[in-house]
This record gives structure tokens, sequence and C-alpha cells, in this order.
């Protein structure tokens, strides 16, 4: 068992220890609740690396984990993530140097095009220039579960559904993460069929008029 300041945890891989998503807990607790003053936590046989980290708003449920999902694919093979409360953002990119993402007053998060809303997701995919087909087709899907768009495509209700209820059935952000990754697998893997025109809604969708 080692012990570590707060202010050193970048210098560790929390993926070697099996309690990795306990120690990004403690770090998410200590900027949730002010009263806590606690700057140690303990990990099992700490690895040291640079890791990227990415912070957003706590209680997540659509942008806020598909963001997550889309920087694991295909933007940070390893990153760290964290979660804390709007007003505390600021100060965790200070101390901890992470991107911020989905909050207010950054770059990665929802912004207007061509009068229209797009959300984080669209805003990462924007950034780093990712141009894979399906991808572009699932952000359609994750824009309009989280954003008032015209015609959002009849997918973006089930996934808005699930979100609630995946929010509600975690335990924390992090294992609403663990739950609704696979979710965006499958969603991913559906528009790559929908893409090569394999792939289509059969029931429930509204049917073009004669």
């Amino acid at each position: 068992m080692a012990t570590v300041s707060l202010e050193s945890l970048g210098a560790f891989d929390f993926t070697q220890s099996a309690n990795g998503f306990v120690v990004e807990r403690a770090v998410t607790e200590r900027y949730s609740d002010p009263q806590r003053h606690e700057d140690t936590v303990y990990i099992d046989n700490p690895v040291k690396e640079n890791r990227m980290k990415w912070v957003t708003r706590e209680k997540a449920k659509v942008d806020r984990i598909a963001c997550p999902w889309l920087i694991k694919k295909f933007v940070d093979k390893n990153p760290e993530f964290l979660f804390a409360p709007p007003e505390t953002i600021p100060q965790v990119v200070k101390d901890t140097g992470a991107t911020a993402y989905d909050a207010k007053g950054v770059e990665l998060t929802h912004y207007k095009e061509n009068g229209e809303e797009r959300v984080s997701f669209d805003a990462i995919i924007k950034k780093y220039r990712l141009t894979d087909s399906a991808l572009l087709e699932l952000a359609k899907i994750v824009r309009g579960a989280d954003a008032k768009i015209p015609n959002p495509p009849p997918e973006s209700a089930g996934l808005e559904a699930v979100a609630h209820g995946f929010r509600n059935l975690a335990k924390d952000d992090f294992d609403n993460m663990r739950l609704q990754f696979p979710t965006y697998d499958a969603l991913y893997k559906y528009c790559q069929l929908k893409a090569e025109g394999t792939q289509k809604l059969e029931y429930n969708v509204a049917q073009p008029a004669p």
C-alpha cells in the first residue's frame, strides 16, 4: 500500500490498481464536499505515467457519458476521467491540468452551427478532426438526445431514455460510464451497418407521407 498526495495523482496509472475508480472518486469527492480536508489517498502498486486528464460536470446523463466513450475510443487511449460540481471545474483544471468538456466557458462544449445547437460530442469531433462516417452518424443521435434540434433521429429518443435509466441505476458517474459504454459500442456498430446500407430501423419509425 502506498500513500500519495492528491497533488501528485497525475503521476500514477490507476488502471494498474484494482481500486482505480476508488482513487478517482476520492478526487471527485474532495471537490464535491468543501468540508473534506483529506489530502492523501491510498492506492495499491502505483505505476508512474503521465496520463491526460479530462473533467466534466458530475451526474452525467447523455453527452457527458458519450464524450468519455468518444475520447477513449478515438482521441486518448489511456485517459483519466474526473467528475466535479460545475462551480469547481475551473479549480480542478488549475490543480490537475485536466481538459474540461461539457462545462460553462470551455472550448469543448455546446455551440451553434448554422443556427442549430451542437453538443460537446460534436465539439470534440470538430476539435480533433474526426471524419469516420459511422461516428458522424452517431453524433446526430447523441445531438438529438441532448439538445433541441429540428428533426432529431428516431434513435435519439431511445438513447435519452436509456441514459435516464442508467443514471438512476448507477452508483456514481464512473459506474454510469461502465454501464453505458456498451450502449455506445452497439450504437456505433449499428451506425457502421447503417452507413453500409445493411441495417435500418424497422419498427416505430415515422414513414414519409405518400
